[in-house]
């Protein structure tokens, strides 16, 4: 019996060997087909991998690019701010110099080229200095003495030289507190006097028969009529006897940037 069961095993041991090398001559002599055969299962397998592999990588790829755009568009975005500022500080600039040139011309289109003016720039107006005074960067040096009179636009009169300094100079106004005026009235021949009542405004009493109307002006007594204020408001009441004028200068000082003084008072 145990002689029966060696030789079946055996048997089975032969048959699967030989099994084995048939198995092995058929993928020799087609394994191409075989091996086909795998690569396509393979494919049809780990082709949806793929794909989605693929669809991500490239999903990666645009939005890498996109913050790459995005980036660049911003770096662009404020150079051109930065270029704009620079431009807009540069054609202010420009600007300020044609204002400043304009107005230099104005002063010596005005001017009387008989009269020795000297040219200051105001360096402190009455809101930055004493109240109703300029400080000008022109003195000693350039030939300032106390007592000239200062101009604005190189023929209307705003003040005189208080006191002098090697390089600098200050300026009381005619409309400063307090301070009066011998003036002339355009077409009459008398003689009054203004009175400065600061901000560049003055005041004069007048006798009620002495008529004057908004609009007129007083002048500096001289061969050249410089006009130094005009009428405003005429202030009178029946029962008195005077009547007050309001007057105002005909320039705007806080809208100057130079003045001219002349040298030959």
């Amino acid at each position: 019996m145990s002689y029966l069961l060696d030789k079946k095993t055996q048997r089975n041991k032969i048959f699967k060997i030989t099994l084995g090398i048939v198995v092995l001559i058929i993928l020799f002599y087609f394994k191409s087909g075989v091996f086909d055969g795998l690569s396509s299962a393979s494919q049809v397998f780990f082709h949806p991998v793929l794909v989605v592999g693929q669809n991500v990588g490239e999903k990666f790829g645009s939005l890498g690019a996109y913050f790459i755009s995005k980036n660049s568009l911003f770096l662009e975005n404020q150079n051109l701010k930065d270029q704009i500022r620079d431009s807009a500080a540069d054609r202010a600039n420009y600007l300020s110099v044609v204002d400043e040139n304009n107005k230099l011309k104005e002063i010596l289109g005005r001017k009387n080229e008989n009269k020795k003016m000297i040219l200051a720039a105001i360096l402190a107006k009455p809101n930055q200095s004493v109240y109703d005074t300029l400080i000008i960067d022109a003195g000693t040096a350039q030939g300032i003495k106390v007592g000239g009179m200062v101009f604005a636009f190189g023929n209307v009169p705003i003040g005189r030289v208080d006191l002098v300094y090697e390089s600098s100079s200050n300026v009381v106004l005619f409309s400063n507190a307090g301070e009066k005026t011998q003036v002339v009235v355009t077409g009459k021949d008398s003689f009054l006097e203004i009175v400065g009542r600061g901000g560049g405004n003055f005041e004069m009493i007048l006798p009620r028969d002495f008529i004057l109307q908004k609009g007129d002006q007083v002048v500096l007594p001289g061969i050249n009529p410089y006009v130094l204020a005009i009428v405003e408001t005429i202030i009178s009441d029946p029962r008195d006897p005077f009547t007050k004028v309001l007057l105002v200068s005909p320039v705007n000082i806080q809208e100057l940037k130079f003045v001219e003084v002349d040298e030959q008072r």
